[in-house]
């Protein structure tokens, strides 16, 4: 999932961006001034993968803007958007800090190519799949597939909320992820949607894990927000990524479930085990040199 920061002053362009980038199941925030833009810029800017910003915008112009994020060192993808069809303009957006730059008119196609490409060199390029335990996000579908002990696979389609929440806690497995974080992430940051958006939304993806015996991997955490409990996304029997079993003569210990590797203080060593039936032998690891 993707968060897109839109900075257009034309209410005609910016409205026909926002849907079509929100049809492709983009998350769009609209300003529509450069002073607006840098407030979005500030408050929410680790938030999103990519902006598009107009060159004559009110206020700030979008030469400025990228001028000002490039010397606070920050890397955001920026496809700018002008008339201005001289290459001595382009040598200018580019220079200032642009990533690319497209002349209007243009097609939502070419667009939404560009913005492709641009998330392509990003520094995080995302994979085809997300796989926490045997719980596999894929993008190229909108599904999420439960890998089973025996390598059947079951998959159920999600909507796009749906699959842009999963993601996100997925992205933090075993993290608390607040109520405003989500909202954030996953709606625009105008939204008007209701203060209960998240817990229905949460409510509804937990209906589409139970179809896998799965709806206890997303936890609520009382007063705070949510957190993906890796643990239960393990198989039940036979899974080759149980968690491991802490040997009582190693000491300060901390199982990473995603990685897989068991740290001590002498260093990190791998996971070993082996499944029989329903239960887990779980061999001794490595010990510490003294």
């Amino acid at each position: 999932m993707m968060k897109i920061l839109l900075i257009e002053d034309e209410p005609d362009l910016g409205s026909i961006i926002q849907k079509s980038l929100s049809h492709h199941q983009y998350v769009v925030d609209w300003a529509m001034d450069g002073k607006a833009g840098w407030e979005y810029l500030t408050v929410e800017r680790d938030m999103y993968s990519l902006a598009i910003i107009d060159w004559m915008l009110p206020k700030i112009s979008g030469v400025e803007l990228c001028q000002r994020l490039r010397a606070e060192k920050h890397s955001l993808p920026i496809l700018m958007l002008t008339a201005r069809d001289r290459m001595e303009d382009k040598i200018t957006g580019l220079d200032a800090g642009a990533d690319d730059y497209l002349v209007k008119p243009f097609g939502m196609e070419e667009l939404l190519a560009r913005l492709r490409a641009l998330h392509r060199r990003a520094p995080t390029f995302q994979a085809e799949r997300l796989q926490v335990g045997n719980l596999r996000l894929d993008y190229g579908n909108n599904a999420v597939t439960i890998i089973s002990s025996a390598a059947i696979e079951q998959s159920v389609t999600l909507t796009a909320k749906e699959f842009q929440l999963l993601e996100y806690l997925m992205q933090h497995p075993d993290l608390t992820l607040t109520h405003e974080q989500i909202r954030n992430r996953i709606w625009a940051f105008d939204s008007e949607s209701a203060s209960n958006v998240v817990a229905a939304q949460i409510r509804l993806l937990r209906k589409k894990l139970a179809e896998f015996d799965r709806d206890d991997a997303i936890e609520t955490i009382r007063g705070f927000g949510y957190r993906l409990n890796a643990a239960n996304l393990y198989s039940k029997s036979s899974s080759s990524l149980l968690p491991f079993t802490l040997h009582p003569t190693v000491q300060n210990l901390v199982w990473e479930n995603v990685t897989g590797v068991l740290v001590t203080p002498s260093g990190p060593f791998p996971c070993i085990h082996k499944s029989v039936g329903d239960d887990a032998q779980i061999a001794t690891p490595p010990q510490p040199s003294p």
